[in-house]
């Protein structure tokens, strides 16, 4: 673990806002996805899927689509059956039976159920067309609700019933807060089903190389060794020492590009079978049917409170609809014990959770997985309370606010919040909104046919998960904490070579690394190079490494650190050594280590022909080379006998601000003004953070009022293409006014959170200005997701009782 004694060298790049030196060969097309890998002989592969969102598969017949030229193996699930092992769930899983294909039954529309490889991918889907399956249609249901009925049809019979996990927390004395409250208010909420739509979809390139043995995978997973390689290796029955995973440059992975895994194993099986190299890719239609899905929840919630606004607890029962199977669910049914009372200081609560499958797409992880739902849940749950009790909601939040007095502040279910303020956050969004002018004005605005309304809400961006949680879903689940794993090296030019287990999408590692080793070992940044992409054969690992849960800048940071400081600490013993100084009288500057005391010194490079070349050189008994592969494990526990834990290293923080219009002939909503108020604790990079709160708003404003997925009785995605599925452009993007606050985090020497997921804020605080807006016609808003059409009739009903 790195220590808070691990300093940087000094401060010159930490906090600048360099341009992203990965943005220039993205310009200028220069990158390297997973579709501009060419490998010689290599085949294309396409997937038939089913158009039944249940049904039994009776028999499938690829015998016509064998005969057509080019065509090099087809395989069903009975081949898959045979060939591979199950995944392992992380709940039933002796009772629920998980392939990368369907076998014997399909339990959502758009589940493979065969796979052609062929010499191009023109040719493979012309053969998928061939393969005759027969099916046995079985009633689906696609509403978790329905799905919890005695007599809904199930999807795992084995299980006996579509609730696959079910578990009850208390903490607190909730009875008690709800005895002594003056006023118990009553909502239900939906957090309705939406996800990513990053500018690359998946896809996979493997080569299984018969003759050493090793399968080689090109993929965008952003957990390759730990989502990817255990499940890979288990499916397949290769060792995870003969299993490569790369990851090229990547367009976009917002979590959903973490459960990949079961096209891994498919697309490997193809090239065991064919003795090829074989590549696969989704096109849009796939990706929004059939890759991963955010969680949708129902929520009934009460809330105890007091008549000055004082919420004392809350009682809250939750249903996640998990889609046809728990892969790396129900984990996201759990993750809201990251962040239990959102922003606020009551200490009572109840939670009843149920994960429930359903016919439709698997869930997985979606930019703020798990949290968003909850605070959703929560923020509403505050902005009911002041309707209800005729208070300003922005009042009712400053009373019930965490204090930054109470920091670091421990939740009921054992967050540790690492420092904040949150009340001068609202304080500050409500100066820019310019709340108090606007509300005086709404009742004119009204009276001139303008129903504009303003919303507030905070969510927490909890970052660097602890696995331990995973143990209050199975107790014996193999995993706990949390790790990564960095390499620093001095090469013979005295320049710095850097290699992380993250896996960049986007975000900047490239530049945003360099910033922090630059500094750790007093270097200029221009002279370290960060290793870009992710390979298993060059970059160091961990079985926890990856980009996910908003932990790659504190776990990669620190990993980093961690190496520098054990490479600093060789070039200054063999400066010593060489300059017949003490150690402490060294200092290091730019790449020259100088003798504080004779004014002597000596270079990076010199220091490294010693190291590498001119070894008789070295101190007596010193190992060649100036290198380090440090694995940095921050100190997480286990859940306390009362499931109580600190689930993730940083708690960042938003707080949002919006005004909007909404049209009474239309129900469209107009965003008039967005403001947002940050603390990600020190900004390693000012200028990624913004891009990265820029990126979470446009994605959480996405939700609210364009993107959702649509089914219909029958199981069927209505919302299967851009035509339906509605993606916001630049041109429905506000114009997004941010403001800082830097309260450096607690929990190391860098002093910073994670940035990015956001948590899901527009998604509060667009549905309560709505609300705000159509005060005059008594609407409650208890959706997340509000396109013109449900405020049309939402308004139209209300006119006319």
């Amino acid at each position: 673990m790195v220590s808070a004694s691990v300093e940087l060298v000094e401060q010159k790049y930490v906090g600048l806002g360099m341009r992203r030196r990965e943005d220039l060969r993205f310009i200028q097309g220069q990158g390297m996805f997973l579709d501009d890998v060419k490998l010689p002989d290599l085949a294309y592969a396409y997937i038939l899927r089913s158009p039944y969102a249940h049904a039994r598969i009776k028999r499938v017949d690829a015998s016509k689509a064998l005969r057509l030229h080019g065509v090099l193996a087809v395989l069903t699930g009975e081949d898959v059956k045979r060939m591979t092992k199950p995944f392992h769930p992380m709940v039933k899983a002796d009772k629920i039976t998980d392939y990368c294909m369907a076998v014997d039954k399909v339990r959502f529309a758009g589940e493979p159920v065969a796979a052609v490889v062929a010499e191009d991918r023109a040719t493979a889907e012309d053969a998928a067309e061939l393969v005759d399956v027969e099916y046995e249609p079985l009633p689906p249901v696609t509403n978790a609700e329905d799905a919890m009925k005695p007599d809904a049809p199930l999807l795992h019979e084995a299980v006996g019933s579509n609730v696959v996990w079910h578990e009850s927390f208390v903490w607190g004395d909730v009875e008690q807060a709800f005895r002594k409250s003056d006023l118990i208010v009553k909502e239900s909420f939906h957090f309705h089903r939406f996800s990513s739509t990053p500018s690359e979809t998946v896809g996979i390139i493997a080569h299984y190389d018969h003759n050493l043995g090793i399968l080689t995978v090109w993929n965008p997973c952003i957990t390759p060794m730990g989502a990817g390689l255990p499940q890979v290796s288990e499916a397949l029955g290769i060792p995870t020492g003969k299993i490569r995973m790369i990851s090229p440059d990547i367009g976009g992975a917002f979590g959903i590009k973490q459960n990949v895994y079961p096209y891994i194993v498919l697309v490997s099986l193809l090239s065991i079978v064919t003795g090829r190299p074989v590549k696969w890719v989704e096109d849009r239609r796939e990706h929004l049917a059939a890759s991963t899905h955010g969680n949708e929840v129902y929520y009934d919630v009460e809330a105890a409170v007091r008549k000055d606004g004082t919420i004392l607890g809350a009682k809250i029962k939750a249903v996640y609809d998990e889609g046809s199977v728990p892969r790396y669910e129900p984990i996201g049914a759990l993750i809201w014990i990251q962040v239990t009372p959102g922003c606020y200081r009551f200490k009572n609560i109840s939670m009843e959770v149920k994960a429930v499958v359903t016919n439709k797409c698997p869930v997985g992880p979606n930019r703020g997985y798990g949290r968003m739902q909850h605070m959703f849940c929560i923020e509403r749950m505050v902005d009911r309370v002041a309707r209800r009790l005729g208070l300003d909601p922005a009042e009712v939040r400053f009373k019930n606010l965490i204090r930054p007095e109470e920091m670091p502040y421990t939740t009921p279910s054992g967050g540790v919040y690492d420092g904040g303020d949150y009340p001068k956050a609202l304080a500050m969004v409500l100066d820019m909104l310019k709340y108090n002018e606007l509300k005086k004005e709404q009742a004119q605005l009204r009276k001139e046919g303008k129903f504009v309304g303003v919303g507030v809400a905070f969510a927490i961006d909890s970052g660097g998960n602890n696995f331990s949680q995973a143990r209050l879903i199975n107790p014996n689940a193999p995993v706990s904490g949390n790790s990564e794993a960095a390499m620093v090296r001095i090469d013979e030019n005295g320049q710095a070579i850097v290699a992380v287990g993250t896996i960049p999408q986007g975000q900047g590692h490239e530049t945003t690394f360099a910033q922090i080793a630059a500094d750790a070992l007093g270097l200029s940044v221009e002279k370290v190079f960060v290793l870009p992409r992710f390979d298993s054969q060059t970059h160091p690992f961990t079985g926890n490494s990856g980009t996910y849960a908003t932990r790659s800048l504190v776990f990669g940071g620190y990993a980093i650190l961690g190496a520098a400081k054990e490479v600093r600490e060789k070039i200054l013993q063999i400066a010593s050594h060489r300059l017949g100084a003490s150690i402490n009288d060294l200092e290091i500057r730019d790449g020259v280590v100088y003798d504080k005391r004779s004014q002597g010194s000596i270079t990076f490079q010199q220091i490294a022909n010693y190291a590498y070349r001119n070894t008789v050189m070295l101190p007596p008994g010193m190992r060649p080379g100036l290198h380090s592969i440090y694995y940095y494990k921050p100190d997480f526990k286990l859940p306390d006998e009362k499931k109580r834990l600190n689930c993730t290293l940083t708690y960042s923080y938003q707080a949002h601000g919006v005004v909007v219009e909404v049209d009474l002939e239309t129900g469209k909503v107009q965003i008039k003004k967005y403001v947002i108020v940050d603390d990600c604790g020190t900004r390693i990079n000012p200028a990624i953070v913004d891009g990265q709160v820029f990126g979470a708003a446009a994605h959480g404003l996405g939700a609210a009022l364009y993107e959702s997925f649509i089914y219909d009785r029958n199981g069927q995605l209505l919302t299967s293409t851009f035509m339906d599925y509605l993606v916001p452009t630049a041109v429905e993007m506000p114009n997004f006014e941010v403001q800082h606050i830097e309260t450096p985090s607690t929990t190391g020497p860098l002093g910073a959170r994670g940035v990015g997921e956001g948590g899901g804020t527009p998604l509060p605080a667009i549905a309560s200005a709505i609300e705000d807006a159509l005060t005059p016609f008594n609407i409650t808003i208890t959706d997340s997701h509000n396109p013109p059409e449900r405020l049309y009739r939402l308004i139209k009903a209300s006119q006319k009782s």
